[in-house]
């Protein structure tokens, strides 16, 4: 700018000093003569353009020094824009690194994630496959335990129908037939088997046992449970102590009829002495007391299959 400043006052000194050496005589005052009087017009119209041309030639610096000012404010400007830039761009450099390391921790991270989340379906789906074959395992076991109770229950009801079809000639006071709790309860009352505190069988009762063992010995897969039951009269003899050693003997009497005269598999049976601490009717009547006098054989078709399958 200063430059531009100089260059136009050396070019009006040049333009003066020009001027003086082709004119080196300045107007002449009082002029004589066509001559001189024509010199005088002559330098003044060069003075004049000279003037002008100084003042077109000072315009111009002026112009060109108010330019160039502005111009180096605009650039100052622009060098502190381009500096705030550059600062600007080195902290998003710096930034633009930092998220880089982030993405690529982050990146790890969610890679790791899955790994784990893939890593986990598979445990769950292989948990869930294992669950899935103990429950199908179980509803198997589960059909199987249920068939076969429907066959014990077939079997069970079958043998009810031929027990009291063997035993139709007996009273309904003299014996009962019964199915419960998936087994056959066939109640003898003591008048049909026994008399009064004693353990030998009677002959009407020796009928109703041969008939009874008659069914046992065409249905082998059935187990047999004599229980004998008094009332709570007390009775003391040289035989007997009390109502639980004399129901104990009849019961135990009953087995060996089965067994030696009617051929009753012995591993079928058991004998079991209730004494009156299984009352079937209110002591406290005489027909309660007659009930609860009796001999109970108790058939439940063998459970084999069944057990097996109950064991873990």
């Amino acid at each position: 700018m200063k430059k531009i400043t100089q260059l136009c006052i050396a070019i009006l000194f040049v333009a003066n000093a020009f001027a003086q050496i082709n004119n080196p005589k300045s107007e002449i005052k009082n002029p004589k003569g066509f001559n001189q009087k024509s010199y005088n017009l002559l330098m003044s119209k060069r003075l004049k353009k000279s003037t002008k041309q100084r003042d077109s030639l000072y315009s111009m610096a002026v112009y060109f020094d108010k330019d160039t000012t502005e111009r180096g404010m605009r650039l100052r400007y622009l060098e502190s824009m381009i500096s705030d830039m550059t600062t600007q761009l080195a902290e998003l450099e710096i930034k633009h690194k930092d998220l880089k390391i982030d993405y690529a921790e982050m990146n790890k991270r969610y890679t790791d994630l899955i790994k784990s989340s893939l890593s986990k379906t598979e445990q769950l789906n292989l948990a869930l496959k294992q669950k899935e074959e103990i429950l199908l395992a179980r509803e198997k076991r589960l059909a199987e335990l249920e068939s076969l109770i429907r066959k014990q229950d077939s079997i069970t009801k079958e043998l009810n129908d031929i027990m009291k079809k063997a035993l139709l000639s007996f009273t309904s006071d003299e014996l009962t037939v019964e199915m419960k709790n998936g087994k056959v309860y066939v109640s003898l009352s003591d008048k049909l088997l026994f008399k009064s505190g004693s353990a030998d069988v009677e002959e009407k009762g020796m009928e109703a046992l041969k008939k009874l063992a008659e069914v046992l010995n065409k249905n082998t897969d059935v187990d047999v449970l004599i229980e004998g039951h008094t009332d709570n009269v007390p009775i003391k003899t040289a035989q007997f102590q009390d109502n639980w050693d004399l129901s104990t003997a009849r019961a135990t009497n009953i087995v060996r009829l089965l067994n030696e005269t009617h051929k009753v598999n012995a591993k079928r049976l058991t004998a079991a002495g209730r004494g009156q601490f299984m009352p079937k009717g209110d002591n406290a009547t005489a027909e309660g007391r007659a009930k609860n006098r009796r001999t109970e054989i108790i058939l439940s078709p063998k459970l084999d299959e069944l057990f097996k399958l109950i064991k873990p």
